[in-house]
């Protein structure tokens, strides 16, 4: 069982957390949330009103952040639709849940009791604010744990989620983490964006993965370590394309990262795949 003492295990996870601790006033997704508390750490598929570019000077950056925020939180639909169905009462396990909106989100629309699990204190603490505020811990909690090594009891999940969140980790030893605690038959819903093994890694893929100190996998890695871990796909939603327009917009923000010409690089060209994929654990 994971102790707060010894959550990160390899000099890659102390990184990874490091980078993560620091981002205390992260401004692309700290600005994003404040109207309804759902603060995301993901992207967004679909177009953009077009509008909001030509908006006046002086209010033209809070159109851009107000449409980007309805974009990541249209986002989490796909996760959504790809758990449907749950059953009532369904436990939900979002691993890698941020500051808590997809958490929150899933536990908004199902009658389920979703665990999100994180290594970041200061997400945790926020999205727990949140959560006690809004009246959501009913349904909603945040556990300190690596979402490789839970500590959640065996086959205690209806459901695993991860929004964007595999870019992490070791996808081997999480995945065979996911169908421990997954019940027989549970469902696996990941949200991601890979590499393309047909057009191969290039810079942009580096520099995404220098930016966000993460190692981006490629996509024939995912489906060799779900039928590894036996976790049968039922749907995989390519939405690469669908991707372009939001790093589009976001690179019209004052808040833009830097990171924007890449992911539109990589999409363009193919080499950076977005998909949707849900699987279900048959052991």
């Amino acid at each position: 069982m994971t102790s707060t003492d010894n959550v990160t295990r390899t000099d890659y996870e102390r990184r990874s957390k490091a980078d993560w601790d620091a981002k205390t006033d992260d401004p692309i997704n700290l600005l994003l949330g404040s109207e309804d508390d759902l603060y995301h750490h993901h992207f967004a598929v679909g177009g953009y009103d077009r509008a909001v570019l030509s908006a006046p000077v002086d209010v033209r950056e809070d159109a851009i952040l107000a449409e980007m925020h309805r974009m990541e939180s249209d986002q989490v639909d796909l996760v959504l639709r790809a758990l449907a169905p749950l059953p009532p009462g369904a436990q939900v396990m979002d691993a890698g849940s941020g500051r808590g909106g997809t958490s929150f989100m899933i536990g908004q629309r199902y009658d389920a009791h979703v665990t999100g699990i994180n290594f970041c204190r200061h997400h945790l603490e926020f999205a727990r604010s949140i959560a006690a505020k809004r009246g959501w811990d009913r349904r909603v909690r945040f556990r300190y744990a690596n979402m490789a090594d839970t500590g959640l009891p065996d086959h205690s999940m209806d459901a695993v989620v991860t929004n964007e969140t595999t870019m992490y980790v070791d996808l081997d030893e999480t995945l065979a983490e996911f169908t421990r605690v997954l019940r027989p038959g549970g469902k696996y819903v990941c949200v991601t964006w890979c590499a393309n093994d047909a057009v191969g890694i290039g810079a942009e893929i580096e520099a995404i993965d220098r930016h966000y100190v993460c190692h981006i996998h490629r996509r024939s890695t995912y489906f060799a370590m779900m039928a590894k871990h036996r976790l049968v796909p039922s749907l995989v939603w390519d939405l690469t394309a669908e991707a372009i327009p939001y790093w589009e917009l976001r690179s019209r923000s004052a808040h833009a990262t830097g990171v924007e010409k890449p992911f539109l690089d990589a999409h363009r060209d193919n080499r950076l795949n977005y998909l949707v994929i849900a699987a279900e654990y048959v052991p």
